[in-house]
Parts: C-alpha cells; structure tokens; sequence
C-alpha cells in the first residue's frame, strides 16, 4: 500500500535532484552526515545506506515498491537508520561501497543497497531488491526482518564480519598499486588489441554479448592502435562499432544523442536514460573517426549529438546538464516509441509509410508493442541517404515535443562539463564550427566563474544557484582536458595558464606522495574509511588515464619533459592492474601508445586574417594526429604572446611574408612550407 502522506523529510533541504526525489518517502531519510551518524550510535541502530542517481531506472522501480510504502518505511524507522547518496554527487562514497558488493555478490549496479555499522563499516550489501520475496529473490521486507534480528542478537558476529570486509576493501584498493616487473608495457597495448578482436561482434559491432555499451574511449583506442602500428582490423572495429550504433535504436533518430547502453546485442532497445558523459565521448570518437576515415556519417553523428546537447542540455548559464531519464509518466521509453499510426497522424498516410518502412516501424512493434526508430536492416547506401528524411524526423520531433517528457537532472558537474566543453572544442577544430567553439568558450566560462573558488580549489556540483562539494581527481583530470581541447583550438595561452594551474592544484590535492598515482578524493576532503585509487576505466576513464594523457600532451606542447616523466610514474604505479586485464584500462593503453613512438608537431605561423594561415589551420585539424599537437601563432594580442611558454614556436617566422607551416617529427623538422598544398602534402608523407 502506497503512503498519501507527503510530509517532507530532511531530503527536502538537500540540492541533489536524487535526493530531492525522496523528499517526500516516508522513511525518514538523512542525507549522508554526521547527524546521521550520530543517531545511530546514539540509537545503536544499523545503517542503511541506498546510492543511486535520479536517472536511473531500477531507482525509480525500488522507490515505487518499498520507499514510498508504509509497510517498508515503518520496518526502516523503526530499526535503521537510511541514508540516501547521490552517486554522482559522491563517487568517492559509492565507489567505496559498490566495490563491498562486487566482493560480496560479484556484481554491482544501481540502487546500491548496504547495511553497515554506526561507524560506516558494511557487512551486507546488494543492489535492487523487491519488496516482497519472489523468483528465488529475496524482498526487502524479510531482509530488513533477518538483518533487524541479526543485530539484535548477533552484534558481535556482524561487527567482526563488516571488520574483514573493510580490511577487504582496503586491500582492494591497495592491490591497484602495485608495480610489475619485467613486463613490457606494449605487451598489454597488444593484449587488449587482442582481446577486443576476439570479443568483437562481426555482426553488430560492439564487443561480447547482451548488455552492450557504447564505450568510447575503447573505440578512442582503436584509432590509436591502428594508427601506430597501421593495423586495419582496429581500425575496423571502432568504425564498424560507430556505424552500428548509429543505426541502433541506442541512437536517439528523432531527437539526437545516444542512451546510455543497449540491452541486447544488435543496439536495438536501449536504456533510454541519456548522459552527459556517454555523449561527450562518443561525440569525440565520431569526430576521431571522420579525421581517420572521412566517411560523412560520422561527421553526421557528431553534429546530431551537439544538436542535442546544445538544444536541450545546456544550461542559460552556459553549463551543460547531466542526464535525461529512462522514464516518463513512470514507464520507460514511453517518450521515445512510436506505433504506425502516430507517425501516419504527423507524416500523413503514404509519407507515413514510407518512413515506417525506412525506420523498422511495424504494426507488431519491436518494443513491448511499440517501436524505437531505428536503421539496424538499412543497407550502406540507405544509411548514408536517411539524410532524406531529415524533414520528417523534424515533424514527428516537433510531435514529440507536445508529450510529457522524462525527468531531467539539471545539476552541472565539473567533471562532465569538462568532458562536453573537450568534444565540443574539437568539434570547433575539427569541423571549423564556431558555433561549437563558442559553446565550448561559454561552458568553461561557466565553470571557471562558478566552480573554482578563489583560492584555485574546484567544485563538484552546480545546482540552483549553488555550487559545492570539494571536487574529485575527476573533476579535475576533465577539466585539464577541456583546457588543453581549447588551447588548440583557439590558440589563446589563458587556456594553457589554467590547464598548467589545475594540474598543479591535482597534484597537491591527490598525488600519493608514497606509491605514486591520483586518489580519487583530496586530503582537503572528508576522510572515509578508505582512499580509493583507481585505473580500471567504467562508464568514464578513471582520473588517472585520462591525467596520463593530459601529462603528455602538456609535456609535448611546453616541451618540458617533467609532465611526461608523471605520466610514466602513473602508469609504473598501477602497471600491474594494466597487465592483469588490460582491456579494462584503454585510455591508459591509449597513453602508452602516445609515449611509445613517434609524435608530430605542427606549428603555422601567418597573420590573423591571412588566408593562407586560415587554410593551413582547416588542412592540419583536419589530419588525423592523436600523438600530436597543433598550434597556430599570429602574433595578436589575443595568443598572449605564446612563444614565451612554448619552445616549439620560438625561432619560426613567416617565410618570404607568407603563411609558413613547419612539420616536426621523431625528433626531426621538415623543410618550410607556404601553401596550403605544400602542407597537406607533407602530412600525407607522416
């Protein structure tokens, strides 16, 4: 039985949209603090801890049974203390606790559901759980039933068991550092190679079976891997990947942008919650893929997910939101699936048919009845025309508009932007849209002004006018990234000036002075009972591969070998984690592969409304050179005199008064050149 009662608890002064949305349960919830924690030992009671995010669907199922149930809420009361976090607000606490239910049950997920002691040590813990038992699965109610006895008459027992589980814990995250010897770090670059070629799907693309996940940095990789050691099959994979997502119904063909995974191997039916984070990824690897490849689509795709980010997830601010949710009206992908004769109603009878028939929109539906658009029997050729349909996906957008439309977490994530503002400013390069630079420009503007305290410290979470948290490794790493991504792109230094500051400020914060690599939280930030280190890449690369990467594009474009001998001690700190699973750790491998051969360094020089120069620019950016960098110098005002932070500049001049690129590689410089022909040439030969 549901409860009518919509008495607010403490959740209701907390700025999470999550916790905002447990607001009204009537269990008594705390947000995670020391009057939580307080009450319990005051109490003696045990905690219950639930970690989820307000996107999530499984979420929203286990609120709906047992969080807004009497029944429920009256078994919490009565013998818990319950504590809701938002894992995206603190990655440092669910990362803490979901490795406690990897070790107890060899999975995890959201809602991440753990029992522990009054001083934060687990002894239980599991994911999403019914409130009644069924199939085999135990409900909520007879778990908080057992557990509510066990600490009544078997205290000592769960304290000694939650006592071996921290120390388990602990271990774990130590075990991350540890250095292998004799190993060849290239051994693990061809492993995952390997790895990921015998788990490829031939026919779908993507790699093993149902549950797939757009994974972009493995797809980043790839592009690597082939153009160091000019492998195909790799190259390949990551575009056969890329096509094949597109087409799936993973892919958003009326709105844009990309889900969160599929739930089957062909990307058909996807959770349709939509992240920041999947789409900034995936957007740089449409990007890297057209670089590589030129194939149209993919420029298509990359533009299709700015559309999206631009049009409905950027913030009057600047800043960009972190999700859309799976559900709408309390059912998922309602918003998102079609019958026949709602698209005959916007599309008329023969155009409406004409697009089910392009779009796999059938009256037997492919969707509990229903139908999510989507290319997956559409040949090459079809593929490359559904540019045809462009009119009639605006229709039915225009259509979908008028329906409710799912929940949106409208909190802004250093981290997240950091990823986005990146995509976006190579986009800008690549592409040579301003549009997307300016968004780009805007969104670290945001995030400078509103997310890094005047005495350098970044922020976690903006929302509503309020920042706060201490930020993460992530936050950081991210924001360095989307530094360095607008440095190229604009050529100004102030860039470079804060990606150099915020490395600075990383290291202070995080670096393990004693075994090397970056802890995920600061020793400015609230200590808990472990400090977590990681180098495993998840849904997002972990801040200490995607700091590798950063380390090496500043030591390449300030010539100053300290940033990349970092680099190196990261990737010796957490060598034997690489070399034990190392498709696990692509944007690591990704950094391997940047240390271990050649780079390339383009520098142009011209004049701020020269032709030629402009020319030059477009024909370098749009060469593939993920080992390298490109800078452009005009001279102006605006460029804050590079050439005093960066070697490579010093000593080029404009030949004969004309543009002039100079193309260094391995250590040595080719001759000058002033056209824009001459260039292109030039890199051709690379």
């Amino acid at each position: 039985m549901k409860s009518a009662d919509k008495s607010r608890n403490r959740l209701i002064h907390e700025k999470s949209p999550y916790l905002l949305q447990h607001a009204h349960n009537p269990v008594d919830w705390y947000p995670w603090g020391n009057e939580a924690f307080d009450k319990a030992k005051a109490e003696d009671k045990p905690i219950f801890l639930s970690i989820g995010y307000s996107t999530c669907h499984w979420c929203h199922v286990m609120e709906r049974e047992s969080f807004e149930d009497e029944e429920v809420a009256s078994a919490l009361n009565q013998s818990f203390i319950s504590i809701k976090v938002d894992r995206e607000e603190r990655p440092d606490i669910d990362t803490i606790y979901m490795s406690v239910c990897q070790a107890l049950t060899g999975q995890g997920g959201w809602p991440l559901s753990v029992f522990m002691t009054p001083d934060k040590k687990p002894f239980y813990a599991g994911t999403y759980f019914p409130k009644n038992t069924r199939y085999g699965r135990i409900g909520f109610l007879e778990l908080l039933e057992r557990i509510s006895m066990l600490w009544s008459e078997n205290k000592e027992e769960l304290k000694e068991s939650a006592e071996k589980i921290l120390t388990a814990v602990q271990n774990s995250f130590m075990d991350e550092v540890d250095q292998a010897d004799g190993v060849s770090r290239l051994d693990a670059v061809h492993a995952a190679f390997e790895q990921l070629k015998r788990s490829f799907d031939r026919r779908y693309g993507g790699f093993g079976s149902a549950p797939k996940f757009p994974s972009p940095h493995t797809l980043l990789f790839l592009f690597r891997y082939w153009y160091r050691y000019k492998n195909e099959a790799a190259l390949d994979m990551a575009s056969d990947t890329l096509k094949a997502m597109y087409r799936g119904g993973i892919h958003d063909h009326i709105g844009y942008g990309f889900s969160r995974y599929s739930t089957d191997d062909k990307w058909l039916v996807p959770h349709f919650e939509k992240m920041l984070y999947d789409n900034a990824f995936l957007a740089a690897a449409y990007l890297e893929c057209f670089q590589a490849t030129k194939i149209p689509l993919m420029k298509r795709a990359a533009e299709e997910i700015f559309d999206y980010i631009l049009r409905d997830m950027a913030s009057p601010e600047g800043g960009f939101y972190s999700a859309e949710d799976a559900d709408s009206e309390g059912v998922e992908g309602k918003f998102y699936v079609w019958t026949p004769e709602e698209v005959k109603k916007v599309l008329g009878e023969e155009g409406g048919k004409e697009f089910c028939l392009a779009y796999d929109i059938t009256e037997q539906g492919n969707f509990e009845g229903k139908n999510i658009p989507n290319l997956i029997g559409a040949s090459e050729e079809q593929l490359e025309s559904a540019v045809q349909y462009d009119y009639m996906r605006e229709l039915l957008f225009q259509a979908r508009s008028k329906r409710i439309h799912p929940h949106k977490d409208d909190k802004i994530l250093t981290a997240w932007n950091g990823m986005m503002i990146a995509a976006l400013a190579m986009g800008g390069r690549f592409l040579n849209n301003s549009r997307y630079t300016n968004a780009a420009v805007k969104a670290y503007n945001f995030i400078i002004d509103y997310l890094q305290r005047e005495d350098g410290r970044l922020l976690a979470r903006y929302r509503d006018g309020h920042p706060g948290i201490l930020g993460y490794a992530d936050d950081y790493a991210f924001l360095i990234w989307a530094c360095i991504e607008l440095f190229e792109t604009t050529g100004k230094v102030e860039y470079l000036n804060k990606a150099i500051e915020l490395n600075e400020g990383l290291m202070e914060y995080f670096w393990d002075k004693e075994t090397g690599g970056l802890f995920l939280y600061g020793r400015d930030g609230e200590q808990l009972i472990s400090r977590p280190k990681e180098i495993y890449d998840g849904a997002t690369p972990s801040a200490n591969s995607q700091t590798v990467l950063n380390l090496m594009k500043l030591s390449g474009i300030l010539g100053e070998p300290e940033y990349a001998s970092r680099a190196d001690d990261i990737l010796t700190a957490f060598s034997s984690k690489i070399n034990s699973y190392p498709r696990g750790c692509c944007h690591s491998l990704s950094g391997i592969l940047y240390a271990s051969g050649a780079s390339r360094e383009i520098i142009i020089i011209g004049g701020k409304d020269d032709e030629e120069y402009h020319k030059m620019m477009k024909a370098a950016h749009s060469s593939y050179n993920p080992f390298g960098i490109v800078i452009g110098y005009t001279g102006n005002e605006d460029n804050d005199k590079p050439a005093d932070m960066i070697p490579g500049i010093e000593g080029k001049v404009m030949v004969d008064g004309s543009a002039t690129a100079y193309v260094c590689e391995n250590f040595a410089c080719k001759a000058p050149v002033t056209t824009t022909n001459q260039l292109i040439k030039q890199l051709g030969q690379s």
